[in-house]
């Protein structure tokens, strides 16, 4: 009887210990009512914050279910299991990132080919979320454009485009609150990642900042250039920079360069359009070592970052306005 409670008791635990670090999609991004036409690109960027939601290492709830099954299977009894989660938590969150690929791998070249097999999944990740977040932003701000067009060619008055605009407007803050999220994950994580850069990259983290994210240069467009928000197909129109208008560019994707208008406008504009050197417009080809990993890393990040500032600055100025 005592030893089938204390196996009770570790089911309970386990379960516990797995519903505490989930949260559900409802939970994060409410119910569908319907109405919202960016419901699947909301829900695709949703599923890309799983991935950060982990800690890179064993954290401190899989140390307590470890310690807890140890504890508890090895004595057959409850305190046994109790104790155990305890110590497996203070453990398990006790461990560094670097620390723990110290105590994997057999010597410094495991240490460094598990960072770079790492750096590899988390670039890719936040690809995947870079990607869902411009589909969304991109949702939004068209559907801001359709009403604007409605009232224009008079389908719509201006009083319900106004209400239309506002609830838009809502949904969209609602994104960005959910993109910080994700990006607060992203930070948490990229500092483990910092920590074991800086401990087998020379020059660390600081020293690869330069590499991964140049500063930018001032340059004037040879023609007037739209600014669109992301490198995305059909990505919607933001500003235009006129001719001989002298704007800060950095490296973009293919075919792109990011650049920031006198105002503050940040976007994507062709990178054919500007007569600069073409290092200054092109984001350096990936390697698969730990620096040239890292670099990225760091340079995915920033971006990342600036994609969410960008659309919070449009949503809290201008992009869902009437006027706009």
């Amino acid at each position: 009887m005592a030893r089938s409670a204390s196996y009770r008791l570790t089911a309970a635990l386990t379960a516990g210990i797995v519903l505490a670090g989930c949260t559900t999609q409802v939970g994060r991004i409410g119910n569908d009512d319907g109405r919202d036409a960016c419901r699947m690109q909301l829900v695709q960027l949703d599923s890309t914050g799983n991935f950060f939601g982990e800690d890179i290492v064993r954290g401190a709830a899989v140390g307590a279910l470890t310690g807890a099954l140890i504890g508890g299977l090895a004595t057959g009894r409850w305190q046994g299991a109790l104790v155990g989660a305890a110590v497996g938590g203070a453990g398990g969150a006790a461990v560094g990132y670097y620390a723990a690929l110290q105590r994997q791998q057999r010597d410094q070249a495991g240490v460094n080919a598990q960072i770079a097999n790492d750096l590899q999944r988390e670039n890719a990740e936040i690809d995947r979320t870079q990607i869902a977040f411009d589909q969304l932003f991109d949702c939004r701000l068209r559907a801001a454009e359709q009403i604007r067009q409605a009232v224009r060619d008079g389908r719509l008055n201006r009083e319900v485009a106004t209400q239309q605009l506002a609830e838009l407007r809502q949904r969209a803050n609602g994104d960005i609150a959910l993109a910080q999220t994700i990006n607060g994950r992203i930070g948490t994580r990229g500092a483990e990642f910092d920590s074991a850069i800086d401990a087998v990259v020379p020059g660390g983290k600081v020293g690869l900042a330069a590499v991964g994210a140049p500063p930018p240069i001032r340059v004037a467009p040879r023609r007037n250039v739209n600014v669109v928000f992301s490198p995305q197909p059909n990505s919607p129109q933001i500003a235009r920079i006129d001719a001989r208008e002298v704007v800060a560019v950095r490296p973009g994707p293919p075919g792109f360069a990011q650049v920031e208008t006198a105002s503050g406008v940040r976007g994507y504009a062709p990178a054919d359009a500007f007569a600069a050197p073409r290092s200054a417009l092109e984001q350096p080809a990936a390697g698969s070592d730990v620096r040239s990993l890292a670099a990225t890393n760091l340079a995915r990040r920033d971006t990342f970052t600036t994609s969410v500032g960008s659309a919070e600055r449009l949503a809290s100025s201008g992009g869902f306005e009437l006027t706009s």
